[in-house]
């Protein structure tokens, strides 16, 4: 709209709703579990794939526990949520991002680690899937950059934690959490030494 461009005509642009969409996710720690309750909002069938997640949890959140390929060869919307572990170093390259199918949408806002970029690079330019990407192996990505060319990705820059607040709210959260540990009240938020090997 900036550059002042003809809006695409509907004829010959296929376009589809959340609703009734089957929705993968990638990760289901506490962001992936946020976003499961967001697209299961609006109608979505939710599979997730998470090594650590548990049938009976899965359960419990509503979702379907599924492979990864199987995910990536079945979902038309994928959204990753990944940590950055040794497990997840470019845990989706050339093979995974193969499986995805044509006119899916792909979003990462989780870490660029995941994803091997150049692979991403070279299958976003056939033009087959959509992606929204904020997180990028450089950041700010480079203005030569050629995902900043391609019509089928939409760009944001890496900085939604970075507002007032956000930050406020953070403060907030903390001074909650250190007051529940000194009336000896349950924690909302306990990180146990088991789960740093996995949370991002």
């Amino acid at each position: 709209m900036r550059a002042g461009e003809v809006w695409p005509e509907a004829a010959g642009v296929t376009t589809y709703e959340i609703a009734g969409r089957r929705v993968g996710l990638l990760g289901m720690g506490y962001v992936g579990r946020c976003a499961a309750r967001l697209f299961r909002a609006v109608g979505a069938e939710v599979w997730a794939y998470d090594p650590y997640l548990t049938p009976e949890r899965a359960g419990e959140l509503g979702v379907r526990k599924a492979e990864l390929d199987e995910l990536l060869r079945s979902c038309p919307i994928i959204s990753v949520h990944l940590p950055v572990t040794e497990e997840t170093r470019h845990m989706l390259g050339a093979r995974e991002l193969a499986l995805i199918p044509d006119g899916a949408v792909f979003v990462n806002t989780a870490r660029a680690w995941v994803i091997d970029q150049d692979a991403m690079v070279h299958e976003l330019a056939t033009g087959r899937f959509w992606a929204a990407l904020d997180v990028f192996d450089r950041e700010p990505l480079p203005p030569e950059h050629p995902l900043r060319a391609m019509p089928n990705v939409l760009l944001t820059p890496h900085v939604a934690g970075r507002t007032v607040d956000s930050y406020a709210g953070l403060m907030a959260l903390m001074i909650d959490e250190v007051e529940r540990l000194a009336k000896g009240e349950p924690l909302r938020y306990a990180v146990t030494r088991d789960m740093l090997a996995t949370m991002a």
